[in-house]
């Protein structure tokens, strides 16, 4: 029981004693700080990413599509040249 108690003592003046600390400013200033970097970055979001990556794909299987038929097309126009 009295070591309960001297355990919640010691965790109480522990956290009591981080929260005044110059780490917590430390760490607020470099969040500010990185969150300020990476804002000045040309990043898009991970939705904006998705998109993209599903444009692409459709992009790419009707470009395939008409790769296929541009060249049905050609043979057929080969086949009606006389040689």
């Amino acid at each position: 029981m009295i070591k309960q108690k001297l355990v919640q003592e010691v965790t109480g003046k522990v956290s009591e004693i981080l929260s005044f600390s110059p780490a917590k400013d430390v760490e607020k200033n470099l969040k500010a700080s990185l969150a300020a970097w990476l804002s000045k970055l040309d990043l898009v979001t991970r939705e904006e990413f998705d998109v993209q990556t599903q444009v692409l794909a459709r992009t790419r299987d009707k470009l395939q599509a008409l790769e296929a038929r541009l060249a049905v097309l050609e043979k057929a126009g080969q086949s009606d040249q006389p040689v």
